[in-house]
């Protein structure tokens, strides 16, 4: 694995401070506030260590409540609210300065048989000859913030690929779709959890900005205010996150200062292997100008 890799690995892993109890490093990606898919993903992963293995998750659905502090650890509290005969079901409340910042509950199964069918994964040109987002920041650099101009150009744990890029500080009003080709970069160990943390972190890239696309609006407008609300997350097998992974993305709504958007991942084989809903803040702040 990378370094960037493997600290992410890290980063999702926790560290057990007392039973139920877990506490996450924090990242600074840059944004206005603590990036939502590390907790996310930190708190799959809290619930995931009160599970029995045998038994995987299914469906996340959590709310963000407030904006968290990239400079600070997030504690991560998990009530076991039921294990029955097939399903688990936990809670978690991810914990910053004494306040709850994010909230989730987590389903887990055992596998069995049943009936089967899956849309079908759109037919978009493969990730192979296509630039990476770093790869198109870099065409860019002089016009991204100083501030954050270095934590866009370095290296990612995760190698985002999108299928049509466009110009972020100029975008055209379009058709509220959007295609995106991720993978890990670098090889994995063979812990089926550890690609589904993966991908609950790496589901909160690009998913509520797909519903700013009819408006001609991104977020390096400085007159936006976008901040993720709510996000769910189903799980509809093993996946293998360092494997390339199509997100399939568009937004039938925006309204009331909130976008909805939802997507479809796919492997490279047509197989749906996660979904995601999201609603959001999209408030155009005309006095941020």
């Amino acid at each position: 694995m990378s370094h960037v890799l493997d600290d992410l690995v890290d980063l999702l892993s926790l560290e057990s401070i007392e039973e139920n109890l877990f506490r996450g490093r924090s990242q600074d990606l840059g944004f206005r506030q603590l990036y939502g898919g590390q907790v996310l993903g930190q708190s799959l992963s809290a619930a995931s260590q009160t599970v029995e293995e045998a038994r995987h998750v299914h469906s996340l659905h959590g709310y963000f409540l407030r904006p968290g502090d990239a400079s600070m650890p997030v504690v991560y509290s998990v009530d076991r609210v039921r294990d029955g005969g097939s399903f688990s079901t936990r809670r978690v409340t991810a914990i910053q300065k004494g306040k709850t910042i994010f909230t989730c509950s987590a389903s887990f199964q055992y596998d069995e048989e049943g009936f089967e069918h899956q849309s079908q994964m759109p037919k978009v040109v493969g990730p192979e000859n296509l630039p990476s987002e770093v790869e198109l920041a870099k065409r860019m650099a002089d016009r991204l913030p100083e501030a954050i101009r270095d934590k866009m150009l370095c290296a990612k744990p995760i190698e985002m690929r999108p299928v049509t890029a466009e110009d972020p500080f100029n975008p055209k009003p379009g058709e509220p779709v959007k295609y995106v080709w991720f993978r890990a970069d670098g090889n994995l160990p063979d812990v089926p959890a550890l690609h589904k943390y993966m991908l609950a972190y790496a589901s909160d890239f690009g998913l509520l900005t797909t519903s700013l696309l009819p408006h001609g609006k991104s977020v390096w407008h400085k007159d936006m205010q976008i901040a993720s609300l709510d996000h769910a997350l189903w799980f509809h097998g093993n996946l293998r996150a360092d494997q390339w992974l199509l997100y399939a993305m568009d937004s039938p709504w925006a309204g009331n200062a909130r976008g909805f958007a939802r997507g479809n991942i796919y492997n490279q084989a047509g197989q749906l292997v996660a979904s995601s809903c999201q609603e959001g803040l999209i408030r155009h702040r005309q006095d941020w100008q």
